[in-house]
């Protein structure tokens, strides 16, 4: 049971049984006792008592018992830090707590209502994502007082244990980390509570699986016949992989205009959102690229304005831009696993398109400062992350450089 008591002042979670409300519950409350007063602060949550026996058996804490710990621990950090300074009462305890920024959850909505209304749709997403992650370890209202490096702590096991990778656990606590950072600047959070940083919680690093595939697996998907349709993803597939590793968002909205003088030219969508610039990468036009756009493109190549590829009409909004995207990917997804399974080779993603085209140029003595460039990055070490590693072939022969 929360239970907390210092200097003379008691803090402790109960069921107020004096009125059962209207859907046969009893509403939790936070009870503060001080010179014989008592005061209640309300949690949000109703429970029955055979439900509330049941939180202190349970081995894995259920959301309404996750909930009232963060209340519980909000309501005691304010009356440990007026303790502390010797100036608790209630009514600097009501004032402490009416000036509470709202909570964790509230801070993330608002941001996403803003990115929704900038057209920064993956970005809302992101918070989106980390928003619910957090709801299912934290509740619905997690206040910024309860979040400390411990806490923090936890979250991540929890996360870990609904089988989430190390990559998804770095997006998720850096996008929190981004709205303390917001609230550290308002003065909401002050800085003796900022639960980042050298002294607090290290948010882990995202993992670097490499996905590159090798040049020979490569050929064999481009030889590959059979499902007319999966034959369609497998030339989208190949011609990311060709034209520079671009993702499937900048590629569906080609168009025919982008071509001059045999190459085309595009800026990422991700680079401009993020850091504000545009930059103009150019990648040659191959002979089999040109097949692709002619055996799956939109045939329209005389009018500059089309899109090479008919998935997308190219007039869409950023919502609607977002879900054709995410719908392609997905179909490609399906459709390069299919493929991968008759071929006896790895599962990969559109994604790999990317890294192959990275770490084949790599490995074919490709500069890293032409790798970079072409891939559109701000720095080599960025490039570098890309770059798989080398196959037991590889080191077996390199190995056997080292000695005469």
């Amino acid at each position: 049971m929360y239970r907390y008591c210092k200097d003379g002042i008691s803090v402790l979670a109960v069921v107020d049984r004096r009125r059962m409300k209207n859907n046969g519950l009893y509403p939790v409350k936070i009870e503060v006792v001080y010179r014989r007063i008592q005061k209640y602060y309300p949690t949000g949550q109703d429970v029955s008592q055979e439900e509330w026996d049941s939180f202190w058996k349970a081995k894995r804490r259920p959301p309404k018992c996750i909930s009232i710990e963060n209340s519980f621990y909000l309501i005691r950090n304010a009356v440990e830090q007026l303790a502390e300074k010797g100036e608790f009462n209630f009514t600097r305890l009501n004032g402490r707590l009416g000036r509470s920024y709202g909570s964790v959850n509230e801070a993330i909505d608002k941001r996403m209502k803003t990115l929704m209304a900038q057209g920064k749709i993956n970005s809302y997403y992101r918070y989106r994502s980390t928003l619910h992650g957090l709801e299912r370890f934290g509740g619905r209202r997690i206040s910024f007082e309860v979040i400390t490096p411990r806490w923090l702590q936890k979250c991540e096991s929890f996360w870990y244990g609904e089988g989430k990778n190390s990559t998804t656990v770095n997006i998720y606590m850096k996008t929190l980390q981004s709205i303390f950072n917001n609230a550290l600047e308002e003065g909401v959070v002050r800085a003796a509570e900022y639960p980042f940083g050298k002294h607090g919680y290290r948010i882990p690093p995202s993992s670097t699986r490499k996905m590159a595939l090798t040049k020979k697996q490569i050929d064999d998907i481009r030889h590959w016949q059979g499902d007319p349709e999966i034959e369609y993803w497998r030339d989208l597939w190949l011609f990311s992989y060709l034209c520079n590793g671009i993702n499937f968002r900048d590629m569906i909205f080609l168009r025919y205009m982008d071509i001059k003088d045999g190459e085309i030219s595009y800026v990422r969508s991700k680079t401009a959102e993020t850091l504000h610039r545009s930059k103009v990468i150019r990648a040659t036009v191959t002979p089999l690229m040109s097949e692709i756009m002619a055996r799956s493109g939109n045939g329209a190549e005389g009018d500059a304005e089309k899109l090479i590829f008919r998935i997308a009409k190219g007039n869409e909004k950023p919502m609607q831009v977002s879900h054709i995207v995410r719908k392609a990917i997905a179909s490609c997804n399906a459709a390069m696993k299919v493929l991968a399974a008759d071929l006896g080779i790895p599962a990969f993603s559109t994604y790999a398109a990317r890294h192959s085209f990275a770490t084949i140029l790599m490995k074919s003595g490709t500069d890293i400062s032409f790798i970079s460039e072409s891939l559109g990055h701000s720095s080599i070490a960025m490039t570098e992350n890309y770059l798989g590693g080398y196959d037991k072939e590889e080191r077996r022969r390199y190995a056997a450089n080292l000695i005469y």
